[in-house]
C-alpha cells in the first residue's frame, strides 16, 4: 500500500510517498525562507500563495522520486491541524481532489502528533508511551503520548513559541532569517554566561508551561544598556555572539528542565523530541547530558524530520489501522497551540 502525504501547515510545501512498511519511496520539500526573510517571520498570505504555486510541482517531484504514477496511490494523507488557515486549505484542497479523482481514502493528520511520530520512524514503535516535547516556530508544547494517536496536553507556551523567540532575537541582533540557525552559528563564538537572562517558571515544577516573551524583552534591554541607540555596525566586537549564546542557553535550560519535570510527573522514562528547534545543537547536547545523568531514554527526531516535512505524515498508517478514514467534508482546524 502506498500513501501520498502532504504537509502545508506553515511555510514548507512538502509531499512524500510512503509504503505501509514505512519505507519512504520519495519525498520533496520546497522552503519559503527567501520569501519571508525580508519580514523576519512568516507572512500568512505570502505563505498561502506560495503553497498554491508549489503544491502540484512538489507532488509531481515526490511521485517521480518514488517511480510511480498518481494512479498507483492507495491513499492520500494531509495535515489539517494546527497551522495557518490559508496554508492548511491548500494542502486539504489538493488532498480532497486526489481522493475524489482516484477514489482512494482520505486521511487527516495532526501535525503535532506527526512531529513525535518522526521519533517513532527513527527508533521503532517501542518509543511509546513517552513524554513528547515539540519545539518549533509555532509550538512549544509537552504531551503525554500513550501511543501514536493518544496524546494528552500537559502544557504549552503562554506567549511566544521557542522558534518564534529565536527569530525575533535574531532580528534584534541583525542576524538573518530563519533565526534558529543564525543564533546557533553566532552563539558558537560567544560566552553562554555573559548575560544573566531570565528562565521563566524554571523552578515551578507544577507548571508545565513555557514563556519566552520576557526573555525576548530582557535581550532587548541588555543590548540597549550596552550600545544605547548606536548603529549595529558600531557595536562592540563579540556582543552579538555573547548575547546569542546567553539567549540560546536560557531557552535550552527551560526546554530541558520542563521536559524532565514532565517525565517525573508522568512517571515515564522516555522523552521524544521533535520540531524545528530540536535541530539546535546545544539543545541536543543538553538533553543528552541530562538523559545520561538522570537515566531516561532520549529520542530526538533526525534533523531532516525535525523541520516541517511530509515523511512524518506516515502516521496516517496508524490512523488507517484504527479505522480513522476522513469524509470529504473534512475541514481544517487552524491555530498555533493544541
Amino acid at each position: 500500500m502506498k500513501i501520498l502525504c502532504l504537509e502545508t501547515t506553515c511555510d514548507e510545501t512538502a509531499a512524500a510517498v510512503i509504503q505501509d512498511d514505512l519505507t519512504v519511496l520519495g519525498a520533496a520539500v520546497a522552503s519559503q525562507d527567501p520569501l519571508h526573510g525580508p519580514f523576519a517571520g512568516v507572512v500568512p498570505e505570502i505563505a498561502a500563495r506560495a503553497h498554491v504555486e508549489r503544491i502540484l510541482p512538489i507532488i509531481h517531484q515526490a511521485l517521480t522520486m518514488a517511480r510511480i504514477a498518481v494512479k498507483d496511490l492507495d491513499g492520500v494523507a494531509v495535515a489539517t491541524t494546527p497551522g495557518l488557515a490559508g496554508s492548511l486549505l491548500v494542502g486539504l484542497s489538493a488532498a480532497k481532489a486526489l481522493a475524489v479523482a482516484l477514489r482512494i481514502p482520505l486521511i487527516a493528520v495532526d501535525h503535532l502528533q506527526a512531529h513525535i511520530y518522526a521519533c517513532r520512524l527513527a527508533e521503532g514503535p517501542d518509543v511509546f508511551p513517552c513524554v513528547g516535547l515539540i519545539a518549533s516556530g509555532g509550538h512549544t508544547s509537552l504531551y503525554r503520548c500513550q501511543d501514536a494517536l493518544d496524546f494528552t496536553l500537559l502544557g504549552g507556551t503562554r506567549d511566544d513559541a521557542a522558534g518564534e523567540a529565536f527569530d525575533k532575537v535574531a532580528n534584534l541582533l541583525g542576524l538573518p532569517y530563519p533565526g534558529g540557525p543564525a543564533i546557533q552559528a553566532a552563539a558558537a563564538q560567544g560566552n553562554r554566561q555573559a548575560f544573566k537572562f531570565p528562565r521563566s517558571m524554571l523552578a515551578e515544577a507544577e507548571r508545565l508551561e513555557f514563556s519566552f516573551s520576557g526573555l525576548k524583552t530582557a535581550v532587548r534591554y541588555a543590548v540597549r544598556d550596552v550600545v544605547g541607540e548606536a548603529d549595529k555596525g558600531s557595536w562592540p566586537i563579540g556582543l552579538v555572539a555573547d548575547v546569542a549564546a546567553s539567549f540560546q542557553e536560557a531557552v535550552v535550560d527551560v526546554l530541558a528542565a520542563k521536559a524532565y519535570q514532565a517525565l517525573e510527573r508522568c512517571r515515564l522514562k522516555t522523552l521524544c523530541v521533535g520540531g524545528g528547534v530540536a535541530c539546535n545543537a546545544r539543545l541536543r547536547e543538553k538533553l543528552h547530558e541530562m538523559a545520561a545523568e538522570r537515566a531516561f531514554r532520549l529520542v530526538i527526531a533526525p534533523q531532516a524530520l525535525c523541520t516541517d516535512n511530509a515523511v512524518m505524515g506516515a502516521i496516517a498508517f496508524e490512523r488507517l489501522k484504527a479505522g480513522q478514514v476522513a469524509d470529504l467534508d473534512l475541514d481544517i482546524q487552524p491555530g498555533l497551540v493544541r
